[in-house]
């Protein structure tokens, strides 16, 4: 499916808020509801909309830790990439894991109540052999921007 500026307009409407309404969004996007909506379903079973979900203010629910880390494999066949993920996905403070290029094989990102239990965390790795050699921690003091949306018109000019 080729995407035009509209079903860009689409998306990047519903990156900013999930919940409008189609005939707020047909508006925004200068179409009729229906043919909207026709639009919206087509970008959904083409698998463009993944899913939706709320931004939730976590501070507000009380102290977290967020860290970057930096992991290197002793080994680095394809069973050892797939041992590692098989067990990071099971980590419920991992929120993201990026197999990178450059010194490092992978940089995860963890959001955990604290420093406490992040360092567990990570010696539960390491005990559970899943080929981690080294890793380094990077721990966000503040973080000034965070961005929920790409501005998908400057990406993807159509």
């Amino acid at each position: 499916m080729k995407l035009d500026r509209i079903d860009l307009r689409i998306l990047s409407e519903l990156q900013k808020n999930g919940r409008i309404t189609n005939v707020e969004l047909a508006e925004l996007v200068h179409l009729s509801p229906s043919p909207c909506l026709m639009r919206v379903k087509k970008l959904q079973s083409e698998g463009y909309i993944l899913n939706y979900s709320a931004q939730i203010d976590i501070s507000k629910l009380g102290q977290t830790l967020t860290v970057f880390t930096e992991v290197t494999l002793k080994n680095h066949r394809r069973s050892d990439f797939a041992r590692f993920l098989t067990a990071i996905e099971k980590v419920d403070g991992v929120m993201e894991c990026h197999l990178i290029s450059g010194g490092y094989d992978y940089l995860l990102k963890f959001m955990m109540p604290g420093i406490v239990e992040y360092q567990t965390t990570m010696e539960r790795l390491l005990e559970m052999d899943i080929g981690i050699e080294k890793y380094f921690s990077f721990i966000v003091l503040k973080s000034p921007l965070i961005r929920t949306h790409l501005s998908l018109d400057t990406m993807f000019p159509a």
